[in-house]
């Protein structure tokens, strides 16, 4: 249900979030590309199809274990332009600077861009400066936009799944999300995480050079795990089963969750995808991001339960949308 202020909720990736692009954003704005709501949008011009994403970056801190505001943006952008199987190219790139703010770590922030950009193997096409009085903004914010294209018979989407189909993660989920709330200090606990922000799109085009079985792909950053297969099972009109003991955690976030109370299937992560596929997709997944990556589910079309867990106590556990925020500001 919307309220009449935005609140933090609203930018969370759970329940608030949606409704809010589902009563404000379709309402107006909707149309038959817009309304897929997948992470990158396909659009067919006059010869061939490109894939098409925008984003926003207010990160806190800038600067974190593992990266930072810089590295981040290129990251998640190609990883959402690589969710439609699209080949990542061109990238703009806005920034709104805080007054005051050194130029040092405007400069520490560029060249990060620049490193991961050329590890992307993408290019800053485009891009503004603005900068707003100082406590109008906290540093930098940072807007993308990136672009791909999609080679003939692609077709990858959220949309997509299919009865009998496996569910895959590609490593450890979580560790972003983990690794801001232990470098914000928020918790005096003596946890060594790190951001598992990376850019896929390379390994995603590697993927599905040998594999026609991939059919959906997401990134669980904001929800985590299980806001990324509840948009998979709303979308495809679809039952996912999954089994806890199967979903892989470092033991810095296991550490974590077990002290604060934190849910970790709904932990962010910025260097992970689900893939969603026939069986065979299984040992190409593994053979491109490593023995990390692992079978956690399969999916059901003649149920319509949502997503639901197999415990490993025995029991069996509804996961739903997040309807508040565990930490904000991650991405």
């Amino acid at each position: 249900m919307l309220v009449d202020k935005i609140g933090l909720n609203v930018g969370s990736g759970g329940r608030q979030m949606q409704d809010f692009i589902k009563e404000v954003i379709l309402k107006k704005l909707g149309n038959n590309i817009l309304n897929v709501l997948d992470d990158s949008a396909v659009i067919t011009m006059e010869k061939g199809r490109i894939a098409m994403t925008s984003d926003s970056y207010v990160v806190s801190p800038a600067f974190f274990k593992g990266g930072d505001i810089g590295r981040l943006c290129i990251c998640g952008t190609v990883n959402d332009l690589a969710t439609s199987g699209a080949k990542a190219k061109y990238i703009s790139l806005s920034f709104i600077i805080e007054e005051g703010t050194s130029l040092a770590d405007i400069e520490k922030i560029v060249d990060s861009v620049s490193i991961t950009a050329k590890e992307a193997g993408v290019m800053i096409v485009t891009g503004d400066t603005k900068v707003v009085e100082k406590g109008r903004c906290d540093l930098m914010y940072i807007n993308t936009t990136g672009i791909g294209v999609l080679d003939e018979g692609v077709s990858i989407s959220t949309h997509n799944a299919v009865e009998k189909d496996v569910v895959m993660v590609t490593g450890p989920i979580g560790d972003h999300e983990a690794s801001l709330v232990i470098y914000r200090k928020l918790i005096d606990l003596n946890i060594d995480i790190k951001s598992d922000v990376a850019p896929l799109n390379l390994k995603i085009e590697e993927l599905i050079g040998q594999t026609k079985g991939v059919h959906a792909i997401k990134d669980p950053t904001r929800g985590g795990l299980s806001g990324s297969l509840n948009e998979i099972a709303d979308n495809s009109n679809c039952e996912i089963e999954i089994f806890e003991d199967k979903v892989p955690f470092s033991n810095g976030v296991k550490a974590l969750c077990d002290i604060v109370g934190f849910d970790p299937f709904y932990l962010a992560s910025e260097g992970r995808y689900v893939i969603v596929g026939s069986s065979d997709i299984e040992p190409v997944v593994k053979k491109v991001f490593g023995n990390g990556a692992s079978v956690i589910g399969r999916v059901n079309s003649n149920k319509k339960r949502g997503v639901v867990m197999h415990t490993e106590l025995g029991g069996l556990r509804k996961l739903g949308v997040m309807d508040g925020i565990q930490l904000p500001r991650i991405c």
